[in-house]
């Protein structure tokens, strides 16, 4: 997958809210949505004044605010809303589910990582086991019943001994469990819409592929 190396701020500040890329950073004084509420650039204080956004506007930046806050390319996200298209029920809302359940995305929500690029960077190194084998692709989408596991090799990491001071910091959605004397976490349910904490309208993104 292409990595973003630009700063990552630049992003949440065009998107006019956190999209947590930062970690620790992201809940502090120094985030960048808190010192400067309008977009970057030579332009960004003027466009704060412009005229009403146009209907693809507001169906554009919805679609990148949702890809970004989950890190995967145009590519691949459109690969996620065709096969929401080919299953049953709200195509908007299955398609937020299946970003969901990315691996990158279930070791971010246990508490395991600071940050989803984090996750990401985790899951690539070979840290954990899924199912009780070695796994290092981040956009595996889990099943219900998949157990997660820190690799016995990875427990003496030091990111990983002081894990347990900031576990349970944050909130962890109903469809996972996390053992945190194990290091063992497990998918028992399927994400719904109420688990995504993040205010979008995930009907403008259906809207804006099906022009």
């Amino acid at each position: 997958m292409a990595r973003n190396i630009d700063p990552v701020c630049r992003l949440c500040r065009r998107e006019g809210m956190k999209l947590f890329l930062k970690g620790e950073r992201c809940y502090s004084p120094k985030c960048s949505v808190e010192k400067r509420t309008y977009a970057p650039g030579m332009h960004g204080k003027k466009g704060s004044f412009r005229h009403k956004e146009s209907d693809f506007a507001l169906q554009l930046r919805e679609k990148q605010k949702v890809r970004r806050f989950y890190g995967v390319q145009e590519r691949q996200f459109r690969r996620y809303f065709r096969g929401a298209q080919r299953i049953k029920g709200m195509t908007g809302v299955t398609l937020l589910q299946t970003l969901e359940r990315r691996l990158d995305n279930v070791i971010y929500r246990m508490g395991i990582a600071d940050s989803r690029p984090q996750a990401r960077q985790l899951v690539r190194h070979g840290h954990f086991m899924l199912n009780g084998r070695n796994h290092n692709v981040p956009s595996y989408l889990v099943q219900v019943g998949d157990v997660i596991d820190l690799r016995e090799a990875s427990r003496g990491n030091g990111y990983f001994k002081h894990l347990a001071e900031r576990l349970g910091q944050r909130g962890m959605p109903e469809w996972l469990q996390f053992d945190e004397n194990r290091m063992s976490g497990r998918v028992v349910g399927m994400p719904d819409r109420q688990t995504i904490e993040i205010p979008l309208k995930e009907q403008l993104i259906v809207e804006y592929y099906s022009r």
